[in-house]
């Protein structure tokens, strides 16, 4: 990808336990396409990472409270996954209220894996077609979405995958989504 995302900035929303690869690939995707990423959580300072929610796999630093952030400094947002990660997402006040407030602002919203417990939490799944890992599909059915087990689903402004294995249609969405965005309009 060419450095299409010239002067966009996303969101990444993510705490310890969050997948390693998740968090990573997306945010190379982006600005190695010429877009810059901020990396949000629930407190300053750094969270640890997970892969497959066994292994210890490093560290990253935060760059902002979510708390602290509001949606329109932002162009898109990325929730990645990871069981405690998207636990914790969901358990907190400030994340919850910053997903919600991005899902209806239109901008684009990529989650991924355990990543949709956020979109229920916030009350924003109901009426969307969306995909999760397995173990998630029931409580998005509960919370009004139709479910459907595909590498990437694009429901409006919001962009879902499965796991790890979905990344490169995940990441091309991501990328689709803000090529249109920033898109002249007329």
């Amino acid at each position: 990808m060419s450095e299409t995302l010239h002067d966009m900035k996303v969101a990444i929303l993510a705490t310890d336990g969050v997948e390693r690869r998740e968090l990573e690939e997306p945010r190379r995707a982006i600005e190695d396409a010429g877009g810059s990423t901020e990396l949000l959580s629930l407190s300053d300072g750094t969270i640890a990472a997970r892969d497959h929610d066994l292994e210890p796999a490093g560290e990253f630093t935060v760059d902002r409270a979510v708390g602290k952030a509001g949606v329109d400094e932002f162009d898109a947002l990325v929730v990645p996954g990871g069981t405690v990660n998207a636990d914790k997402l969901r358990s907190d006040a400030a994340a919850v209220a910053f997903v919600r407030d991005f899902v209806n602002s239109g901008r684009p919203v990529a989650v991924i894996c355990h990543g949709p417990w956020t979109l229920v939490e916030a009350g924003v799944a109901d009426g969307r077609t969306l995909t999760s890992y397995p173990s998630l599909r029931t409580d998005l059915r509960n919370a009004g979405a139709t479910v459907v087990d595909e590498e990437v689903v694009v429901d409006g402004n919001l962009i879902t995958s499965r796991s790890p294995d979905d990344l490169p249609a995940f990441n091309a969405a991501i990328h689709a989504a803000l090529t249109k965005t920033a898109a002249p309009q007329g």
